[in-house]
């Protein structure tokens, strides 16, 4: 933060690289729940996995043009837990996403710009509403948060 209380750029260029990494880990664990459902029940993986992606793009895009260096994805990231069945695979959904959102939190408390903003506040709506539906696949309750990511 600025010494006036505002956050500078370089505050929200750290944080949307943070998010950076949420996306790169979202895209690669939700390859894994695709591998733990079954043909039929893969679709909202994929659409979930294809926003990750989409977003992952975004920022890189964002943070190559403010000539910032973008986050690299690791060779892979350790599981929370086993995932051996749909319903672990609806866990580690509702899992990703809301690791997801800890970080577009970040985003949103450190943005400088109005578009930083707005783009943190559309991706923590749109990712709450997947983790209802992963908590609900996963017959975990309660399925919504109060304060997502808090």
């Amino acid at each position: 933060m600025a010494d006036d209380g505002t956050t500078s750029l370089a505050d929200e260029n750290t944080a949307l690289d943070e998010a950076l990494a949420a996306e790169h880990a979202a895209v690669w664990g939700y390859g894994v729940v695709g591998a733990a459902l079954p043909p039929g029940e893969r679709a909202a993986a994929a659409a979930a996995e294809a926003v990750h992606r989409d977003l992952r793009d975004r920022l890189i895009a964002l943070l190559a043009e403010r000539g910032a260096e973008p986050a690299l994805p690791e060779a892979g990231y350790a599981l929370p837990f086993p995932v051996l069945s749909p319903v672990d695979a609806a866990s580690l959904a509702a899992t990703v996403e809301e690791g997801g959102v800890a970080a577009w939190l970040r985003v949103l408390d450190r943005a400088a710009e109005r578009s930083s903003r707005a783009l943190a506040m559309e991706v923590l709506g749109a990712a709450e509403v997947r983790a209802v539906g992963w908590r609900t696949a996963a017959g975990q309750t309660p399925v919504t948060r109060a304060l997502p990511g808090l």
